[in-house]
Parts: structure tokens; C-alpha cells; sequence
């Protein structure tokens, strides 16, 4: 070869060398950069062209597909009762994305997940279309209906999650207001953008994307005696519910001139635990938190789960308990006020442990996730999360909470044939308490055979409601009643 055919294939070589340089650059290392491009319409495009898998409850699905008849995008989103489930599946929108289950298990109802790819495979050779893979939850429809129908008939903002306390698994969590995912999961400016604004805070002061179950942290109020009376208990301060406490009245708290106040005229002088629990003193447990101190205290809602996000797969917020608190703070910390906020998933924690013997598993709402042809690709094992409580103490506990049930502020919550334990709460709300305050309440049920089938938190906030109707026992027992007998009617 003459020179200058030579330096021709050597340019022509180093061209080529090039373009797979550049080639397998694009297709490598640019890939991901690529994809999320937001003017690569092709992945957004490809992203719509095969129908979604579903999110499944109870053996159903209660979501869909179906084509769209303009546009790019060949299938969009359908939602069945959307607004009562919204809170477990998010939504999925081709103009604004996705969220919850929606989002966090997409890649699985998609196709596109990479522990699919056995499956993506077969169905190319096959030249079958390739589908969405499924999310079997936990949640059960009938506790479910029950919540969001309560908190519809009740008004106002308020939430409720229901736990098998044995497993963790989520039974119930819904959040009132809510929307309907369906009326912008498409990508039009005329209605899905209409519909999408309309939900924002900015326009409706409700709320109504507010996930309240996971995303929304209220002072606990009373109800969250019970983990100062399991701090009391776990660290020997009282070694059993009918012994008399040390607790005078008044009681002033420490450093102050300040007595913490009972609600009415209600026995709590030196009152046992189990009685101080039945009629809710605050003087009782605000002295027992100052005399522990904000270690053992905080050291106690962290068993319980306070202080850290829970993923259940979802997002949810840390609820509070502070450090550094002097004794008078530690008090009504110690009844739910001050600084402590808690979700409502967190106060149904609570009620599991208890009722689960003192074992907290970790709560958890997707059982399975499955391929397109129902192939398992994931199960979720049931995880012990914590023991807050010995046996012992646990039942000393459920003594406690059974008793407000029997014969306390929780009567609205019996069952006829079932053993309740539960505790009220009615939290302060607003500057120097000026608003409507938070009514709660958390229980569990127990059947004749000893077994605890479902642990419930609901909490109300009705700011149109007349501040004397307001309490747990009154606004948020008979909805948690309702939730607990759905669960068992389910199981029969």
C-alpha cells in the first residue's frame, strides 16, 4: 500500500474508532442522563405505550388502564373508588408523575424493573407486548371502606391506620380530605391540569393531597400515656397497675409555680396507673415523666418508634419527642403536648406493641410484588422492629388500656364478644390552645382465643365542630369500633 492510501485507512480507522467511542459513550455512560432528559419524549412516550400493572387488595385490583383515544400516550391511569384509596397508591399522571406505591414500586408496574428482566426477555422472543408487573398490598377493603367512610361521615381533616399487630401488616390507612388520582392522570392543559391545580393547598386550604396517615404529625395528646405508663413500668418506677403512685393534687411542676391541671374533678391524687389511665390524669403522668427525666423518656418512644422515618415501602415522617428538656417540659411532653407530635401510624405502633405482647414489628403495606404473569418477584417477611415492653409489662398494660374500654373514657369502642383496649385523647391545638383541639384515639381488639387481630389510631381535627363535642372518646372511638369489627367480620 502507497503512502497515501495508507494515511487514508489510518484516518478512516481513527474515524471510525471515534464513532464507537462516541457510540458506546451515548449509549453507556450518557444513558441514564438520556433517559431523564426532559425534551427525550421517546422514553415518556415508550413509558405509556403498554398497559400498567395493578395494585392489588384483597384479590382485586383497584387500578387500571385504558387507552387514551388522543395524544401521544397510548394508556393513561384509572383508579376504582380512588379518593378513599388514594393515600396507599398515590397517583400515577403522564403530566405530573407519580407518588406512594405509584412511585416508589414503578419500576415494577412499568415492565421496566431489572428483576424483571427474565420475564422482558421471554416476552421479546415470544413477541408478546410487554406489561406492568402487580403490588399485592396487605390493606384489607372492608377495614379500609370502614375508615374512610367514618372519617367522610365525621367531616372535617382527620386519619386513620389500622395494623395486624402479630405482623405489621397495614390494613386500613386513609386520609380525609382526599382526591380522586383519575381526574389527572392524563396529560391534558384543559382537564388534567384544571383538575391538578384545583387539589393544590394554594387553592384548597384543605389539603386534600395531604397524606394525614403518614405525613402529618399531631400532638398525641392522652394517648400518649400509654408510653409514658410503659416507661414507668420498664424502668421500675411502678411494678404494677394498682399500686398507688406518688402523685399529689396539685401537683406544680418542677421549676415553676404552674400546676398541671386535670379535666374536671377526676380522682388522681396518688391514683394507681390503671386508675390515673381510666380517668386520663394529667397530673399522674406529667409527674411520672419529670421523675424519670428526658432520657428514660426519650429513650422509651424511640422503642416505640419516635425519632425515625418509617418506610413502609412509603415515606413516612419521624414523629417527635425532644431531648434537652428541663423537667417541666419533660412533664407534658409526657402527656402528648409541648413538643411531642406523632403520625397517626405511629400512635397505631403504639397499640401493637401493646397488644402484640410488647413486640413492635415493622409496619409494612405491599405482601408481594408479582410479574405480569403473577410470578412472585418479592415477598415481604414479617421483621421485629423493637420490644418496648417485656410480656409481663405488656400485659400489665393491656390491663390498663382494657379498663378505659370497660369502664373509662373509650366505652363508644366496645364489641360485644370481643375484649377492647384503648385510650382517648383530646390535644391542644393552636396559640395558647385558641383552636379546636385534635381528638384521638387508639385501641386494639382481642379475640376470645387471645389473638389481636388489628391495633387502630384515628385522629379528627373538625375545626367547625363546637370545642365542647370534641374528644376522642366521642368523635374518634366509634370510627376506630368500626375498623376493628370490619377486620374481624373479615376474618370469620
Amino acid at each position: 500500500m502507497n503512502k497515501p492510501l495508507r494515511r487514508i485507512a489510518i484516518f478512516c480507522g481513527l474515524l471510525v474508532l471515534a464513532l464507537l467511542i462516541r457510540d458506546n459513550w451515548l449509549q453507556y455512560v450518557q444513558a441514564d442522563k438520556l433517559r431523564a432528559d426532559p425534551d427525550n419524549r421517546r422514553v415518556i412516550i415508550e413509558r405509556y405505550a403498554n398497559q400498567r400493572g395493578d395494585i392489588i387488595v384483597d384479590g382485586n385490583p383497584i387500578t387500571g388502564s385504558v387507552e387514551t383515544k388522543h395524544g401521544d400516550f397510548k394508556y393513561k391511569r384509572t383508579y376504582k373508588d380512588g379518593a378513599m384509596w388514594a393515600p396507599v397508591t398515590g397517583y400515577s399522571s403522564q403530566a405530573f408523575g407519580s407518588s406512594f406505591l405509584e412511585g416508589v414500586d414503578d419500576g415494577i408496574l412499568t415492565g421496566n424493573d431489572d428483576r424483571l428482566f427474565f420475564r422482558k426477555t421471554l416476552d421479546m422472543v415470544t413477541g408478546k407486548r410487554q406489561q406492568g408487573g402487580n403490588v399485592v398490598t396487605t390493606l384489607n377493603a372492608a377495614a379500609q371502606k370502614a375508615a374512610y367512610d367514618g372519617l367522610a361521615k365525621q367531616g372535617g381533616k382527620g386519619a386513620v391506620v389500622a395494623l395486624e399487630p402479630s405482623t405489621g401488616k397495614i390494613l386500613a390507612l386513609a386520609s380525609y380530605p382526599s382526591y380522586d388520582p383519575s381526574t389527572f392522570a392524563g396529560n391534558s392543559t384543559s382537564t388534567d391540569a384544571k383538575a391538578w391545580n384545583k387539589l393544590q393547598k394554594k387553592n384548597n386550604p384543605a389539603d386534600p393531597m395531604l397524606n394525614r396517615a403518614l405525613r402529618e404529625t399531631y400532638p398525641p395528646g392522652s394517648t400518649f400515656k400509654v408510653v409514658t405508663a410503659a416507661a414507668a413500668l420498664e424502668n421500675g418506677l411502678y411494678k404494677s397497675d394498682t399500686e398507688q403512685t406518688n402523685s399529689p393534687l396539685p401537683w406544680i411542676m418542677p421549676g415553676t409555680r404552674r400546676p398541671l391541671n386535670n379535666e374536671g374533678n377526676i380522682p388522681c391524687k396518688n391514683a394507681s396507673l390503671k386508675e390515673a389511665l381510666r380517668w386520663s390524669c394529667n397530673s399522674v403522668f406529667g409527674k411520672i415523666g419529670s421523675d424519670l427525666g428526658n432520657d428514660k423518656m426519650l429513650a422509651e418512644a424511640k422503642k416505640f418508634g419516635f425519632t425515625s422515618e418509617q418506610f413502609i415501602p412509603v415515606r413516612a415522617y419521624a414523629s417527635t419527642f425532644s431531648d434537652n428538656m428541663n423537667q417541666s417540659q419533660t412533664a407534658l411532653s409526657s402527656i402528648g403536648q409541648y413538643n411531642t407530635a406523632a403520625t397517626p401510624l405511629q400512635m397505631a405502633m403504639v397499640a401493637s406493641a401493646v397488644a402484640n405482647d410488647g413486640k413492635l414489628m415493622k409496619p409494612y403495606m405491599v405482601d408481594e410484588l408479582e410479574s405480569s404473569n403473577v410470578d412472585p418477584v418479592e415477598k415481604t417477611e414479617p421483621k421485629e422492629m423493637s420490644r418496648p415492653l417485656s410480656p409481663a409489662n405488656a400485659q400489665i398494660l393491656q390491663d390498663m388500656m382494657e379498663t378505659v374500654v370497660k369502664q373509662g373514657t373509650g366505652t363508644n369502642a366496645q364489641i360485644p364478644n370481643v375484649v377492647v383496649g384503648g385510650k382517648t385523647g383530646t390535644a391542644q391545638h393552636g396559640v395558647a390552645n385558641s383552636a379546636n383541639p385534635y381528638a384521638w384515639f387508639i385501641s386494639y381488639a382481642k379475640l376470645p382465643d387471645g389473638s389481636s387481630p388489628v391495633a387502630v389510631a384515628v385522629v379528627i381535627e373538625d375545626e367547625s365542630a363546637h370545642r365542647d363535642d370534641i374528644s376522642g372518646g366521642g368523635l374518634a372511638a366509634p370510627i376506630a369500633k368500626n375498623v376493628m369489627q370490619a377486620v374481624i367480620s373479615s376474618k370469620k
